[in-house]
């Protein structure tokens, strides 16, 4: 939850996200008849897309290469063997990625989870575009140990802003992993599990409380309108906040984000990370790509498949879902992309995203489905095996769920064209959490 103070009854956050860069001011107010007949192509498309200020100040990101040996990467029914695995992290791209020198199964993986030291992995992409149309304070909501509410405290502390993080359930006896993090850098309040299953009822309360009589609480979509049908490049580059924002005289405006910023414009963070992994001398525009990540809300999937779809791609992204049903991610995709052509005025350009409204997203059940958040047996010893053979830590959560994919996918594809891709979502400090909740998956370590 983002509270925020302005000068006026205008919004200083929406006019300052104004100035983000998206050029689509003339096509949102022209007349649908008027539209030019000149289109552009998916990278001009794009191009103009990702002009504006971000909160990362590049899109780069290290590639690596995991390599198994050819026995190590079947399963017997539980979990993978990762023993004698060897991380290539200098691994050849462009036309080189083509030469079979060996055919033993190996995929690439996006190693988002060195983007930043708390705040990483998809959590970093979706508050790229996301952040820098919040001037003052957020309030958001996640679980004890939610990756995403510790990341929107770091994000906002590092900027001068403040957060509220509304967090599920109880406070630990011993605070650690994110939930530590959410409590060190931003306000914390725990909600009873009753009431945080309204989750809507309860952000608009506890916004209602921070923005106080003189203030006001929106929607961060509410803004979404009025910041992108004016935009312009004049101002991309990020300038701080005046210390001064906060003064107690200027009437305090609170933003809400949802819950995992599954918001159409976290989509934005992501498409910039597929326009730079598309580039020739990474992974292509040409090459048959399959892209593996992890489903929480499904936003991140759906962004890897919309950069894809504008930009021509001939990649495919499978979604591994985590904590809902195959309808439920169905339904979050169409609302996404629908949200996403509204923001964006996708219905008045002549492109294929135009036709698109959902099963761009390849959603795949778990290897061993089950409730969300819990780890079986095995599962950490495997974390533990990939960590001490790689130097990748993956949690058993989520990105042992897309390892467990990448894995296979590799295996199958290892003597033919197509690349697997891993996307490593971050989220390890979680790993903390689970050691609370599975106190002898952990012991079992030391043995």
């Amino acid at each position: 939850m983002f509270d925020m103070k302005l000068q006026g009854s205008a919004s200083k956050g929406a006019m300052a996200a104004i100035q983000n860069g998206f050029h689509s001011a003339q096509l949102l107010h022209r007349p649908q008849g008027c539209v030019p007949k000149a289109k552009p192509n998916g990278e001009e498309f794009v191009s103009k897309l990702l002009d504006r200020r971000w909160a990362l100040p590049n899109p780069d990101t290290k590639i690596h290469q995991v390599m198994f040996p050819p026995t190590k990467v079947g399963h017997r029914g539980g979990p993978f063997s990762y023993a004698s695995l060897l991380n290539n992290t200098q691994p050849s791209f462009g036309d080189d990625m083509m030469l079979k020198d060996d055919q033993n199964p190996s995929f690439y993986i996006v190693r988002d989870d060195l983007l930043h030291p708390l705040v990483n992995g998809n959590k970093a992409r979706k508050l790229d575009g996301l952040l820098p149309l919040i001037e003052d304070h957020s309030v958001t909501c996640g679980g004890c140990q939610s990756a995403h509410a510790a990341a929107v405290a770091v994000s906002c502390a590092e900027r001068g802003l403040k957060s509220h993080l509304l967090l599920r359930g109880e406070q630990p006896e011993i605070l650690t992993g994110y939930n530590l993090i959410s409590t060190l850098y931003g306000n914390v309040t725990y909600v009873p599990r009753s009431l945080y299953a309204d989750r809507d009822k309860m952000l608009k309360s506890h916004a209602d409380l921070v923005a106080g009589n003189s203030g006001y609480v929106v929607r961060f979509n509410d803004i979404l309108e009025a910041a992108f049908t004016t935009q312009s490049s004049s101002t991309s580059d990020f300038i701080q906040m005046d210390a001064n924002r906060s003064a107690e005289n200027h009437p305090r405006k609170v933003v809400i984000v949802n819950e995992g910023a599954g918001d159409a414009v976290a989509i934005l963070g992501v498409i910039r990370l597929v326009h730079y992994l598309s580039q020739n001398h990474l992974l292509g525009k040409e090459r048959a790509l399959k892209l593996v990540v992890d489903a929480g809300t499904g936003t991140t999937a759906v962004g890897l498949a919309l950069g894809a779809l504008c930009l021509g791609l001939p990649w495919e992204v499978t979604a591994v879902m985590l904590a809902d049903t195959m309808d439920g991610y169905k339904q979050q995709e169409r609302r996404l992309v629908s949200d996403f052509k509204r923001c964006f005025s996708f219905h008045l350009t002549d492109h294929s995203l135009n036709e698109e409204n959902s099963g761009m997203v390849n959603w795949v059940q778990r290897f061993h489905p089950r409730k969300f958040g819990n780890v079986f047996e095995g599962e950490v010893e495997a974390c533990q095996q990939i960590a001490q053979n790689t130097g990748i830590l993956v949690d058993p959560v989520y990105t042992l769920a897309a390892w467990e994919l990448a894995a296979q996918l590799s295996e199958k594809e290892a003597k033919g064209t197509v690349k697997v891709v891993m996307l490593h979502t971050g989220g390890t400090l979680g790993i903390f959490g689970l050691a609370q909740r599975y106190r002898s998956y952990f012991c079992a370590l030391k043995d």
